[in-house]
């Protein structure tokens, strides 16, 4: 039975892509046209993963597949609606997406063009065709990958930025991607290209809320190109309901003596994948990443990360962390590869997590695989519960425990907190993360 449902999903897919093909006109005959319909016919070939793929053996998408999804639902969300959800002090580039389409009247560009061009997919296909055959769909698999090559064939709407070589963007870009399912049952699938130029420094946060008490469905991809000796620093909040399904791929791409440097936090969600790919393309590369999750209730968080050293003499850290409670389930997949030439190469990947209650679950696999002699590598894995000697401690020095505990995990979370260097966005994030380690 699954299977068919599985594929009536896929049937509607291809059909609505055959139906937004023909009302393209030129743009069909575009490069980037040309890159969607590839992507279709890989989709159409790998259908939607099972549990027998290795890389989704313990995320089932069967329940997702199962069900109605609308991509073209309508909203009035509006400027009431935005005072609800804004983060004190954030000052930057905000821009909005409801239900994956750009919205120009909530969204606002600080910045001056010469330090940042912004432009919604749409108008980029257009205004910059050579931008877009040279870095779009370049990166992210959509050749093996069912999720990003669907992205890919839909790939109409979401944001292309660019960071010409030189320029340092003192305001951050925040993409808010909003998804209201207050009325239906509503998905999108926004494609975000990030071009940061040689020399130059940005910072970015994705934000992902959902709104309603419907079902939700997230597909994203961001390719982010780091040029020569360029800086970008890029944060991941999801903060989305328990009927949201969120399938986020994050491909990034690192050329000469560039610094990457990425955190991902997962607040809520009904069933969350984060994809994290990184290829270290060149020498003198850094590259960090920071993860932090706390599913409870019966939320299911997957956070996937491939680091590719392809080039000698690059460095790359990862520490992620996780506190899981109720029913809940948590996935941990790192993989650093280290190519044969890629020698004098530095990895380190950490996963620890603490699990309270008997009935949640971690799945923890981290993966080296190396093919040269001269390199630093090495990973860990921790999975355990809270410290009763400290919980007792504290108590006996007359804090109630609910709170000892709270106080607990939050220490635990702090080295990774610590990591968001947008402020507004790390007092922000601070003050979610005590209300849900408190629940």
């Amino acid at each position: 039975m699954s299977n068919i449902l599985n594929n009536d999903l896929k049937q509607q897919l291809v059909a609505d892509f055959q139906a937004t093909e023909s009302r393209l006109n030129g743009e069909a005959k575009t490069e980037v046209h040309q890159k969607r319909r590839e992507a279709m016919q890989r989709f159409e070939a790998l259908g939607f993963p099972t549990i027998k793929h290795e890389e989704w053996k313990y995320s089932n998408v069967n329940n997702l597949v199962k069900q109605a999804f609308d991509f073209n639902v309508k909203s009035d969300f509006g400027p009431n609606d935005v005072e609800t959800l804004e983060i004190p002090n954030l000052q930057g580039n905000v821009l909005y997406f409801v239900n994956g389409k750009y919205n120009a009247e909530l969204s606002s560009i600080v910045s001056p063009e010469s330090q940042l061009q912004i432009l919604n997919f749409g108008r980029a296909v257009k205004e910059k065709p050579e931008l877009l055959a040279t870095y779009f769909a370049h990166y992210a698999n959509y050749q093996d990958e069912a999720f990003t090559a669907l992205n890919t064939a839909f790939a109409h709407d979401g944001v292309v930025v660019h960071v010409p070589a030189g320029k340092v963007v003192e305001e951050p870009i925040i993409l808010r991607f909003i998804t209201d399912a207050r009325t239906a049952n509503a998905a999108s699938q926004p494609r975000n290209l990030i071009v940061v130029g040689k020399n130059a420094e940005v910072k970015m946060a994705e934000a992902f809320r959902t709104l309603g008490d419907n079902g939700s469905f997230t597909n994203v991809v961001t390719e982010i190109v780091v040029e020569e000796n360029a800086n970008v620093q890029y944060y991941k909040v999801q903060n989305e309901t328990e009927k949201a399904y969120h399938i986020g791929t994050t491909q990034v791409i690192q050329k000469d003596k560039s610094h990457f440097y990425a955190v991902t936090v997962t607040v809520n969600g009904g069933f969350v994948r984060n994809n994290l790919n990184i290829v270290l393309d060149g020498q003198h590369c850094e590259s960090f990443m920071y993860g932090l999750y706390f599913p409870n209730g019966k939320q299911h968080v997957d956070n996937h990360t491939l680091v590719d050293h392809a080039k000698p003499n690059s460095y790359s850290n990862e520490l992620y962390k996780g506190i899981l409670k109720d029913k809940s389930t948590g996935v941990f997949n790192g993989k650093i590869f280290v190519r044969e030439y890629a020698s004098k190469t530095n990895a380190y990947q950490s996963c620890r997590n603490v699990v309270l209650s008997d009935e949640a679950s971690m799945n923890t696999k981290p993966q080296l695989e190396i093919y040269n002699d001269d390199v630093k590598c090495s990973h860990g894995t921790t999975t355990g519960k809270l410290n009763d000697e400290a919980i007792f401690y504290m108590r006996s020095r007359g804090i109630p425990k609910a709170e000892a505990v709270t106080l607990l995990m939050y220490a635990f979370c702090e080295d990774v907190i610590s990591q968001i260097k947008i402020e507004s966005i790390r007092e922000y994030l601070s003050g979610l993360i005590v209300e849900k380690l408190a629940q």
